[in-house]
């Protein structure tokens, strides 16, 4: 079986006006963690990677769910469009899964004296970076277009299966990990202030995310179209 060549090949133009607009969102959001958001009392300057790391995480999940939605449509209905979208969001969701591994030990290094605890969410986190980017060494390693499209969509949804137990993963063992501040059941624990600067990282990291993929699903046809 082979998969059917795509309707039309996509050109992203000079200028998107969608990406510049999520890269502006992110850098508003960047000079307002840095100039107009107060140091947490306990851990200074440091905890202002938080405003990064959180909604870097969440846009990680998000880029990774639709890269399990995509890889479902297309073993429902073998559409090439599908396994497109598919590796779009694998792409970006290695991205910002890099951006977390990073931010994480920037910021636990000066608050648990070290870079890495090795404890069951940063365990699960590297986990999840390796299955993405196995997801894209698969891609690169099959030369058939029907089998990689096919063999990569079983792999992308079973690395998205991984974001519940991270999620849980600090409920469930003894962590140095906090649980959730803000997503949690009652009143976030955050002042005002920090509460707006998360949620506009929230906001500006999804867009940005959203624009990732779409620009990267509207590049000119390649291997993996």
């Amino acid at each position: 079986m082979t998969v059917p060549a795509p309707a039309r090949a996509f050109r992203a133009p000079l200028f998107d006006w969608f990406f510049l607009l999520a890269v502006a969102a992110v850098g508003g959001t960047l000079v307002r963690i840095l100039a107009f958001t107060p140091f947490e009392a306990s851990q200074g300057a440091a905890q202002k990677i938080y405003y990064i790391h959180v909604p870097a995480a969440l846009s990680a999940y998000l880029a990774l769910g639709i890269l399990a939605v995509a890889s479902v449509m297309f073993l429902w209905l073998r559409d090439p469009r599908a396994d497109r979208l598919a590796v779009s969001a694998a792409e970006v969701g290695l991205l910002f899964t890099t951006l977390v591994i990073t931010t994480g030990p920037l910021w636990a290094k000066p608050i648990w004296g070290t870079w890495w605890s090795w404890d069951m969410r940063l365990n699960l986190t590297m986990f999840l970076w390796f299955l993405t980017a196995a997801y894209l060494v698969l891609r690169g390693a099959i030369d058939d277009e029907a089998m990689r499209a096919r063999f990569s969509a079983v792999l992308g949804v079973l690395a998205a299966l991984l974001i519940p137990f991270i999620h849980l993963s600090v409920y469930l063992f003894r962590t140095m990990h906090p649980e959730p501040i803000v997503l949690q059941p009652g009143r976030p624990r955050l002042p005002a202030e920090m509460l707006t600067t998360w949620s506009m990282g929230v906001l500006a990291f999804a867009f940005l995310c959203i624009a990732l993929i779409r620009a990267r699903y509207r590049l000119p046809d390649g291997r993996d179209a």
